[in-house]
């Protein structure tokens, strides 16, 4: 068996620049993965499992937002990129929909396993697919396929991770819809989705309040966040990582 770790990461700036005619949107962004992983057992076989474990928030997550076991997650299509088989257990500690890449790394995971290394086909997975296989910190733009490394920078963060998902593609869409608003925060997807789903309010405000520091939303969402450690009930402190964790 083999062990592979699929770091979560953050999305610490996003800036829409364009849309391409297939309807791709084109970004500027700054990325950099933590600490907080998903871990994948690769083994022989033909099947995919899920196992969720999310011990630092306070509620359930809803069971509806696991990623699917069968060959519509991101897992199976980056075992058809790289034409093998494999029975992959998937122990989840990054829930999905929450704009901190879970399905993206875990598909990077594979890819790293295979020893894949074409970004611009690993673009095709996922947007955020390209960075996960790379790692550490990074300037992301095109539709995601284009990774600058920069130099890593020990950043601690604190998440807030609401329990419910975001639909990164239905936040595009509704960026698209409110003719294309800039973020204040550094985020231009950041007014779209607290548009789409107004219940991101409240738990930016929380955050806010138990902190005292201006929230940010990752990605799409639904998590936000704030630089530095605020170590307290519902929220999980997290640090950046210089690189992919490697297999064991």
């Amino acid at each position: 068996m083999v062990s592979i770790m699929a770091p979560a990461k953050l999305t610490l700036s996003l800036e829409i620049v364009g849309v391409r005619a297939d309807g791709y949107h084109l970004i500027k962004a700054e990325m950099v993965s933590l600490d907080l992983t998903d871990i994948l057992d690769i083994t022989k076989g033909r099947r995919i499992e899920v196992f969720t474990n999310y011990p630092y928030q306070p509620w359930e997550f809803p069971e509806e937002t696991v990623i699917p076991e069968d060959g519509n997650n991101l897992v199976a299509s980056a075992l058809n990129l790289i034409e093998r088989e494999a029975a992959v257990r998937i122990n989840k500690k990054i829930p999905p929909g929450t704009g901190l890449g879970g399905g993206s790394s875990d598909a990077a995971a594979i890819l790293r396993w295979g020893r894949y290394k074409d970004l611009k086909c690993a673009a095709e997975i996922g947007a955020d697919v390209p960075f996960c296989l790379e790692g550490g910190r990074a300037l992301v733009s095109g539709i995601g396929e284009s990774i600058k490394k920069m130099n890593y920078k020990k950043q601690d963060f604190t998440l807030l991770i609401p329990p419910f998902s975001c639909s990164t593609k239905a936040v595009y869409e509704h960026w698209d819809y409110l003719g294309g608003p800039k973020g204040d925060h550094g985020n231009d997807l950041e007014p779209a989705a607290v548009s789409l789903y107004p219940e991101l309010g409240k738990w930016r405000d929380l955050l806010g309040d138990t902190t005292g520091a201006q929230p940010r939303l990752a990605g799409s969402g639904s998590t936000w966040y704030v630089e530095g450690a605020f170590p307290k009930e519902g929220l999980h402190v997290v640090s950046s990582i210089p690189k992919q964790i490697s297999e064991d």
